[in-house]
């Protein structure tokens, strides 16, 4: 069955990379690489509160980077791929560019190296 004139939704990218401007975010999202975790298993590494790490997951879920499942009164947290993929994806429409200055830069250390000898 093909869908006519269906759009599938893109994730924000000003509020993906918002999550992402704040360390503790991404030691979080970090945290959730190795598999979902509740508020108390997320919040035990750090030096802060319970309710301070979960606004920050609420940031991350709002930016569609995590979701959280229900299990009777445990809201584990897990990564959403998709949204991080896209992220991923816009900014790896600069690689040429930074490919492009990391040679430019290598030629101008390697002058300096020669002019040094």
């Amino acid at each position: 069955m093909e869908l006519t004139g269906y759009i599938q939704q893109q994730p924000n990218l000003d509020a993906v990379f918002a999550a992402l401007a704040d360390p503790t975010r991404r030691a979080i999202l970090s945290r959730l690489a190795d598999g979902q975790a509740s508020v108390n298993e997320i919040a035990a590494p750090f030096e802060i509160s319970q309710p301070a790490v979960s606004k920050h997951l609420k940031v991350l879920e709002r930016a569609g980077l995590i979701e959280r499942d229900v299990e009777k009164q445990r809201r584990p947290a897990m990564l959403k791929a998709e949204t991080m993929a896209a992220a991923v994806e816009w900014l790896s429409e600069f690689k040429e560019f930074w490919e492009t200055s990391f040679d430019q830069l290598d030629d101008v250390l390697i002058r300096m190296q020669k002019t040094k000898k």
